[in-house]
């Protein structure tokens, strides 16, 4: 019999009406919902009887059914969207801070982060400058995983405790710093559900991308057709370590803006 296992969904920023989000590149605003999109998708979990969870408590692996709800980056609209519609459905919720952009335009403020996390939230490290870890030697490492960890307690007060990885890029050195920083989880982009079984240092999440559709993301949440997603994952991250990291990412750019504009 296989385990029990919950899927951790992955949001970034949120579109307002009236409201410019923080970038318009294709490769960003694939990744971008419409508040609207993201209050339909709460209200059906709710409707059918699921929970959304914050990273803790989903690793304690609650026996009714559920979803992990993580952001990742720190937007403004954390605060200005999706914290009330999660607590409209009261759901808990993960959101990964990247604390080098508090205080920027489209990010959260200072103070709007303490409020956050006095609302119940669970404040999570995503960083300090979302730059790509594996790649930093081993002063740049303690930069954007413990002293971003520190940045975000002393302004919350409180414990940060889940770490998750820009891009989803790590490896074992990323692993044994944040470890030894006092996180208890990592969170990537591997496209997996989580069991008992899961290394916490090595979570996997599920992107929600823009224009999906309610049956779709039924399909996600129940971990259903993750297969295919992985399959897809694995030809990319292959196409990465063979073009390294700044050109992947500039041919991924250039073949979604040419894709948008047709």
């Amino acid at each position: 019999m296989a385990e029990p296992s919950i899927v951790f969904l992955m949001y970034h920023e949120l579109e307002l009406p009236g409201r410019a989000t923080v970038q318009s590149d294709p490769g960003y605003m694939r990744y971008v919902l419409g508040e609207c999109d993201f209050r339909t998708q709460m209200q059906f979990l709710k409707q059918q009887s699921w929970r959304g969870m914050s990273v803790g408590e989903a690793l304690t692996f609650p026996k009714q059914p559920g979803v992990a709800v993580t952001f990742d980056d720190g937007c403004e609209t954390d605060f200005l969207a999706a914290a009330s519609i999660l607590e409209q459905t009261g759901f808990g919720g993960t959101f990964y801070v990247t604390s080098g952009f508090l205080g920027h335009p489209g990010y959260m403020s200072h103070s709007q982060l303490r409020e956050l996390a006095a609302l119940g939230f669970e404040i999570g490290c995503h960083s300090m400058t979302h730059a790509y870890l594996p790649d930093l030697d081993d002063a740049g490492l303690h930069n954007e995983i413990a002293e971003a960890k520190l940045r975000l307690e002393q302004t919350t007060g409180r414990a940060v405790e889940h770490f998750s990885c820009p891009g989803g890029r790590y490896d074992t050195r990323v692993v044994e710093v944040a470890r030894s920083s006092g996180y208890l989880s990592v969170a990537t982009s591997r496209i997996q559900a989580n069991g008992i079984s899961t290394d916490p240092f090595a979570l996997g999440r599920v992107a929600i991308l823009r224009g999906t559709d309610l049956q779709r993301f039924s399909q996600i949440c129940r971990g259903q057709g993750l297969w295919r997603l992985r399959a897809r994952d694995t030809l990319l991250r292959a196409a990465r370590r063979v073009l390294g990291h700044s050109v992947y990412d500039q041919v991924r750019s250039d073949l979604l803006r040419r894709n948008a504009a047709h």
